[in-house]
């Protein structure tokens, strides 16, 4: 069992990857690949950094 929620999404994450060929995000204030695609307030696609909180759109 994965020690986090961090781990496991990696985890998963790595399993995606390996099936198809798309870039992957990352985040424009840290530079981190955790990065999580929400609902915005709009009804659009925002985007936050699950390491640093950094949000944007």
């Amino acid at each position: 069992m994965p020690a986090s929620i961090l781990e496991e999404v990696d985890h998963l994450l790595g399993a995606v990857s390996t099936r198809r060929t798309s870039t992957r995000l990352s985040c424009p204030s840290c530079g981190s690949a955790h990065v999580a695609q929400v609902l915005g307030d709009n009804g659009g696609i925002s985007y936050v950094c699950t390491a640093c909180g950094h949000s944007w759109s």
